[in-house]
């Protein structure tokens, strides 16, 4: 169950309660009686990046009957970029 955290807008005085999402909110201080106030602050959670896709969490389409979708790539067909010239060349 969510906590809310309430303020009175008479005393100050400021307290947290748990409470249900159906349950009502609460109206009187209980230490003065007066009107009370939800406090809302940030969020404890952010997301931070590019995002999130459907396909994130998901095998690939040739995985679900055990072969993958892309063939893998021979060592003799690998290749790697040099430093600053930008050649490729081929290892074996």
């Amino acid at each position: 169950m969510p906590t809310y955290a309430y303020a009175c807008t008479d005393c100050g005085h400021a307290f947290d309660a748990v409470q249900s999402f159906s349950d009502a909110s609460l109206t009187e201080c209980p230490a003065c009686g007066g009107a009370l106030r939800k406090q809302y602050g940030s969020i404890g959670v952010t997301f931070n990046g590019s995002g999130f896709y459907r396909t994130d969490s998901r095998a690939s389409t040739g995985a679900a009957d055990g072969k993958s979708a892309a063939a893998p790539a021979s060592s003799s067909q690998a290749t790697s970029t040099s430093g600053s010239s930008g050649a490729v060349a081929a290892s074996a």
